[in-house]
């Protein structure tokens, strides 16, 4: 399964937890969800942000749909963060549509993430952008 030891090793976040963090004041993660190990590599970054209390994450499709409500939050000026897993950039493209820039655009395979079908993605290469991903949100959410 794409992810299973990179997902499996963070530490559980139960809803007690989650009830602790101010998540409209984290900057919004987005990112791409496609078939391709570099865009589930994407997607489980996006997540993992998410459940570690480091961006809020919401929902590209939506965005890309124009689902008014999610156009709405993402609109609404907090921090955006896109991740696409490839260079086709699928997620930044969803929110151009809406005249939103993100304020960081990570490109996976810019940091030397394959693009493979059928297969899963590196978990030692996952942890490392984790970190890294982390690391640069946790301060840009310090700068809003």
């Amino acid at each position: 399964m794409c992810g299973t030891t990179f997902s499996s090793a963070r530490a559980k976040r139960t809803p007690e937890m989650s009830d602790e963090i101010e998540y409209d004041e984290l900057p919004l993660v987005y990112s791409c969800s496609g078939c391709s190990s570099a865009a589930q590599l994407a997607n489980d970054l996006a997540v993992s942000l998410d459940r570690d209390g480091v961006a809020e994450m919401s929902c590209i499709a939506g965005v890309g749909g124009g689902v008014a409500p999610l156009v709405d939050t993402a609109t609404s000026g907090r921090p955006i963060v896109a991740i696409d897993g490839c260079p086709l950039e699928c997620t930044k493209q969803c929110l151009d549509r809406h005249d939103v820039a993100p304020d960081r655009h990570y490109v996976l395979a810019e940091h030397g993430v394959a693009k493979e079908y059928h297969t899963d993605y590196d978990n030692e290469a996952a942890e490392r952008l984790r970190r890294k991903l982390a690391s640069e949100i946790e301060a840009l959410a310090e700068t809003a």
